[in-house]
């Protein structure tokens, strides 16, 4: 053999080798509802809508734009009922285009859709085929440090016939990010706030732009204003509403002219209830038009989780503000399986029928029942019942001060829920993580439709001194309760086979920590402290990374950074504040060997595989992404199934897209 074919198949035996460290990557495949309901309109993340007669049957349909991944572009909603009570078909998918700043409006009965610094000629007939390019002097965007959630808009702004153009700028600048809470849980840095331009149409062109006033000072509102112009109150004249990085509006009343606006202070929209106008998570996404016909405008309101709210103008006016009458979700045929935003799925057999249903957390910090009407390896699913407590949906929200990431984040709540029968009563109760890091569960009170739920209570440690909790939180934990790093999974089982059920989640350094239970009786659920029992070979680039940061630098299942032989505890995330906690997990046998092996969040899930148990100490090690498929742009959150009753598990994927994804397991006969 000559040295050149020696060193050919040295690197061949290498190659092999490497190779055999990696999972067996599998697809990735949407798991649909099988079943002919109607379901809440909903398009991935962050949902732009576009409200056009775009079959033309004299009913407005909707087109909206998907910006994030994995259910990424542009789709069209065929409206298959009324003008009054609309319902839309399922989604059909229009281009693979899409971006949260694209945007609708109306000029002079004309509709525009426009991207900052494009206006895209003939959107419903070519969508992105016809590109212009629009100059303007100092664009505002770039007179800050943090700009975001830029809206451009036309807009007849007095009453000439051009169509002038109207900005939005939401702007970071004051609030900065992360980690500015005092002692007392106040935030230190500033709000968010929200800027609107006027560029008027001069020869074709457009003059400097100006800051809007309200009330005799620059329009600002809680960031994300996304103008909407039109002649709400019918007087005559062009109003405004602005929506807000949050979730409400704010009316703005022309007391002006048609060709000098003047707008009065803004006051928060109400529907005509005397309800404040809002939506369920926040993030909202305003645009008018006349959405039924009757000469007046609507509104449709985007939310964060993809859903639309549909606003009615009534025509009347009450304390000079236009009543809405609030229709609620618009609804659709049921598609894709979904769960709001970031859904975080754990699979049980919820009410003993034999078939694996599915407790979901998300972002709005709901926690759902999605039940398994049969169907063996392809189920039907009936319509996500949110848990109650009291007479109300039971929802976790970090309000003013619990989120580690500031006040503007106050309506999101990141549950991550996993079931079990923790007082031993026979019935599963959840255990749950959240926004806030706290580890709580609520008793199941055995209802009939199994959605009664008693009071949180929190899980106990036998904590010697104080019980610690992330070195970034303001707050300090109250005495034996367990607190760890945010919107991470703590995994509830009998680890270590003694009859009394363990937590198994990350610490609050981000080691992978056993919380050992404590047998007790009653309704109390009680943990000994954590202890870093499980090591990782072949990992230790693994725990500096963040799967937020994308898959150039995260799971991508490249070997980079990897040594053999590398050991110690297993920290799946060494980083502060923000960008602590997060990851998802779950254990199951993946190969089939009889061990439990370790399933963490990835591209779409990272298989640490359980190779030992050695002097109290379980090795894991990585073995990467178990799917070629790459559905991450936060987390991607597993748990196991088996539909088909082979015992054999597969994956079931929640992603930041509220939809699921199975992942069959390559070992299946």
């Amino acid at each position: 053999m000559t040295t050149a074919t020696r060193a050919l198949a040295m690197a061949a035996l290498c190659l092999a080798g490497l190779q055999g460290m990696r999972a067996q990557q599998m697809p990735a495949t949407p798991v649909m509802y099988n079943n002919d309901i109607a379901v809440d309109l909903a398009c991935g993340l962050w949902a732009v809508p576009m409200p056009v007669d775009y079959d033309g049957d004299g009913l407005k349909d909707l087109i909206l734009l998907a910006p994030d991944k994995p259910y990424h572009g542009t789709y069209y909603f065929r409206n298959i009922g009324t003008a009054d009570a609309p319902f839309f078909d399922k989604a059909v998918k229009l281009s693979d285009e899409a971006d949260e700043y694209y945007r609708y409006s109306e000029a002079n009965g004309v509709p525009y859709v426009m991207a900052p610094g494009v206006q895209y000629r003939h959107f419903f007939k070519d969508l992105y085929g016809q590109a212009d390019s629009l100059a303007i002097p100092d664009e505002p965007s770039k007179r800050f440090k943090s700009p975001r959630n830029r809206s451009w808009n036309r807009v007849d702004w007095d009453g000439d016939g051009d169509a002038d153009l109207v900005i939005g700028v939401g702007v970071w600048d004051d609030y900065g990010w992360d980690r500015a809470f005092d002692a007392d849980g106040n935030w230190t840095k500033g709000p968010l706030h929200g800027h609107v331009y006027l560029y008027e149409s001069v020869d074709g062109g457009f003059g400097s732009g100006g800051r809007v006033e309200a009330g005799g000072k620059p329009v600002d509102t809680y960031g994300a204003p996304s103008p909407c112009l039109a002649d709400f109150d019918g007087d005559g004249d062009l109003d405004m509403i602005c929506g807000e990085f949050l979730d409400g509006l704010t009316w703005f009343e022309n007391i002006g002219t048609r060709q000098k606006p003047v707008f009065a202070e803004g006051r928060p929209l109400v529907d005509n209830q005397g309800r404040r106008v809002h939506v369920h998570v926040e993030m909202i996404v305003p645009v008018c038009t006349d959405f039924n016909g009757d000469g007046l405008p609507d509104l449709l309101l985007g939310d964060e989780d993809a859903t639309v709210r549909l606003l009615l103008n009534t025509g009347k006016v009450k304390d000079g503000m236009p009543q809405f009458e609030d229709k609620g979700r618009l609804k659709q045929k049921a598609d894709w399986l979904k769960f709001g935003a970031l859904v975080t799925p754990y699979a049980i057999d919820w009410d003993g029928d034999g078939r694996t249903d599915i407790i979901a957390g998300n972002s709005a910090g709901d926690i759902g029942l999605i039940r398994n009407l049969g169907g063996g390896d392809n189920p039907s699913w009936a319509e996500p019942v949110l848990l109650r407590v009291g007479d109300k949906p039971f929802r976790v929200m970090a309000g003013l001060n619990g989120s580690v990431q500031g006040p503007a984040e106050r309506k999101w709540g990141y549950t991550a829920p996993v079931a079990a029968d923790v007082n031993g009563d026979g019935l599963p109760d959840i255990v749950y993580n959240s926004i806030w890091g706290k580890i709580e569960w609520l008793k199941n009170l055995g209802s009939a439709d199994g959605l009664q739920f008693d009071e949180p209570r929190p899980v106990h440690v036998d904590w010697e001194g104080t019980p610690p909790k992330p070195a970034w939180n303001w707050w300090n934990p109250q005495p034996g309760v367990l607190v760890t790093q945010w919107r991470t999974t703590p995994l509830v089982t009998d680890w270590d086979g003694d009859g009394v059920l363990d937590i198994i989640m990350l610490d609050t350094e981000g080691y992978l920590a056993f919380y050992k239970g404590i047998k007790v009786d009653g309704d109390d659920m009680r943990v000994e402290p954590g202890r870093r029992v499980f090591y990782g070979t072949n990992c230790s680039w693994y725990s500096n990374e963040w799967a937020f940061k994308g898959p150039t630098s995260v799971y991508d299942d490249s070997l980079e950074g990897i040594k053999d032989g590398t050991t110690g505890p297993l920290r799946l995330n060494s980083r502060k504040g923000g960008g602590s906690g997060r990851r998802k997990l779950c254990l199951v046998d993946w190969d089939n060997d009889g061990r439990m092996d370790l399933m963490v969040d990835g591209l779409t899930a990272v298989w640490f595989r359980n190779v030992r148990d050695a002097n109290g100490i379980t090795w894991l090690e990585y073995k990467g992404n178990v799917s070629k498929a790459n559905l991450v742009n936060h987390t991607v959150s597993p748990t196991p199934v088996d539909w088909n009753g082979d015992g054999v598990y597969d994956l079931l994927l929640g992603a930041e897209d509220g939809h699921f994804y199975l992942v069959k397991n390559p070992q299946k006969p």
